[in-house]
């Protein structure tokens, strides 16, 4: 299993927009091959930036499957327009 975790900050004053765009994003991100299971978090002392943690099966799931697939582009589509600045996106594995 691989983590994903992605840092986003959105733009100023876009928050609840961005948030009730991720419930659709949701739809499509569970539908991806290797996909296992999602948390998205909300930082309490920076506002305008979130976490997505996205667990798969292998790290190409992530990189080949989900991003070189029309789902990625549906996903971008219904949550990039509130995207401050590209997100900062590692992966981890267990230990």
């Amino acid at each position: 299993m691989i983590l994903e975790l992605a840092t986003i900050d959105i733009k100023a004053k876009q928050c609840a927009e961005f948030e009730a765009a991720l419930v659709k994003a949701q739809e499509v991100l569970v539908t991806a091959k290797g996909y296992v299971s999602h948390e998205f978090k909300r930082c309490i002392e920076q506002e305008n930036r979130y976490i997505l943690l996205i667990t798969w099966e292998t790290l190409e799931d992530h990189t080949v499957g989900f991003r070189e697939s029309d789902l990625f582009q549906r996903w971008r589509i219904i949550i990039g327009p509130y995207f401050d600045k590209a997100p900062v996106v590692v992966h981890y594995t267990a230990i």
